[in-house]
């Protein structure tokens, strides 16, 4: 059984490879993503057409399933943007609705690498820091000052 599903994959193996790339998706996993939504992402006009399509399509409880056991995987990793996107969400909404986020965001960044044929990169654990350091840091000096301390900063 095994054989005839490599086999079967052979023409898809770049597809999956690609897959592959994203942080916490294993070859089974890939296979199936891959058999779910294909490999022309050029069908779907952008990547919200992609999310509705896993949410409409019959076969697409599969799809649900597999995404979900990725975001799952993901979730328990370390260092890295899907990871810190999972706990950032996690923290203001719930584990069951940074869940359903994160797989939602790996479908989009799938519909992105299998179209552009690029292997996924990672932003990195320390992403959204970097997007906003002047928030944090207004943050915590309000939180220290809460706490009864007077705050100098000096850039460093």
């Amino acid at each position: 059984m095994q054989r005839e599903i490599e086999k079967r994959l052979t023409p898809f193996e770049e597809a999956v490879t690609l897959t592959q790339s994203v942080i916490g998706i294993q070859a089974t996993a890939a296979a199936a993503i891959v058999a779910e939504i294909g490999t022309e992402m050029h069908r779907f006009p952008s990547d919200k057409h992609l999310a509705r399509f896993r949410g409409h399509q019959p076969g697409n409880p599969c799809l649900q399933a597999m995404l979900l056991e990725v975001a799952w995987a993901i979730a328990r990793t370390r260092d890295n943007y899907l990871s810190a996107f999972y706990h950032r969400v996690a923290c203001r909404r719930g584990n069951e609705i940074a869940i359903m986020a994160l797989a939602h965001k790996v479908l989009v960044i799938l519909y992105h690498v299998l179209r552009e044929k690029k292997p996924y990169t990672d932003l990195g654990a320390d992403y959204f820091d970097k997007l906003d350091t002047s928030r944090i840091q207004r943050h915590h000096i309000r939180r220290l000052e809460q706490l009864g301390y007077t705050v100098t900063l000096t850039p460093g």
